[in-house]
């Protein structure tokens, strides 16, 4: 499933008004399956047929690619409008995220392609093979939204019945406080590394403890769907009724940046470090939207 269709940190399904503005997804995802299904036989295909992502990431090393964690595997896309899917396995990578300074590696977790879940993964050739560092606290675990923490990159946050925190590079991990309602996305922020955002039914939200308490972060009160810290210090989030919006360092005010995105909804952030202007985002259809101007203006990609 996409992140737009997650269950709650209790296991129930999710309430209005997420489940509404987010239900197109579940078409596509359907979707998706189908056309994955039908590339087994190739390893690389149009970028319009790689549906289901679940995450995105810019290639530190070749800016022009990206990396896509999907319903059945990892891909890698091309310039010339083409992914090649690079992982060996075609597990179903739910959580994906890379490592703020080493640029071949990436977390990730998820469901493999027989069942169960995969725990925490760790991949240090660009995606192509993975192997499991921990089962996380209180048992296996499929974390969904995570981050590393770019001010420590041993400290990491997931999320699977709670948030769950590790402070040893994914070796071993502790359930924090009670968290927000219906969380949608975690971002660890880029300077501090025991602050975290939320993006949850409830808006967007942020702990500055370690995610042991919470507060809002913002005005906004409608429900966030990403937010997503980039290495320049800026924290962008995606607000219900109010578009792609952003804070410029820890004591930054938010902005908003764009609000022209019609029915769609923002799921997934990645940012160029070399070039902070430089934005990729997917949409609850895993329609993926370039941006050259900082996220004023979008241009399709798939």
């Amino acid at each position: 499933m996409t992140k737009a269709l997650k269950r709650t940190t209790d296991g129930r399904a999710m309430k209005r008004p997420i489940r509404l503005i987010l239900a197109a997804g579940a078409v596509t995802a359907v979707l998706g399956v189908v056309l994955m299904w039908q590339a087994d036989a190739s390893e690389t295909v149009p970028l319009s047929r790689v549906s289901h992502i679940h995450g995105i990431a810019v290639d530190r090393q070749e800016p022009s690619w990206l990396y896509l964690a999907t319903h059945h595997g990892v891909w890698r896309t091309a310039p010339d409008g083409m992914a090649e899917r690079i992982s060996a396995d075609r597990s179903d990578y739910m959580g994906f995220t890379p490592h703020p300074i080493e640029p071949a590696t990436f977390y990730a977790s998820g469901h493999p392609e027989g069942g169960g879940n995969l725990g925490v993964l760790v991949s240090r050739d660009g995606g192509r093979s993975w192997t499991q560092v921990a089962r996380g606290a209180n048992g296996s675990v499929d974390f969904h939204a995570m981050d590393v923490s770019p001010a420590d990159p041993h400290v990491i946050y997931w999320l699977y019945r709670g948030i769950q925190v590790s402070r040893d590079g994914g070796t071993s991990w502790t359930i924090t406080g009670t968290p927000p309602a219906d969380i949608f996305d975690l971002a660890a922020d880029p300077q501090e590394p025991d602050t975290v955002y939320a993006a949850s039914r409830n808006g967007l939200m942020v702990s500055r403890d370690g995610a042991r308490t919470w507060r809002a972060a913002t005005v906004w009160t409608r429900p966030a769907s990403l937010v997503q810290g980039t290495p320049d210090g800026t924290v962008y989030a995606f607000v219900v009724g109010a578009g792609l919006v952003k804070r410029s360092g820890p004591i930054g005010s938010w902005e908003t940046v764009s609000d022209g995105f019609g029915d769609r909804f923002l799921l997934h952030l990645a940012a160029d470090p070399a070039d902070r202007d430089r934005l990729f985002v997917v949409t609850q259809h895993s329609e993926i939207l370039a941006s050259a101007d900082g996220g004023r203006t979008w241009t399709r990609l798939s």
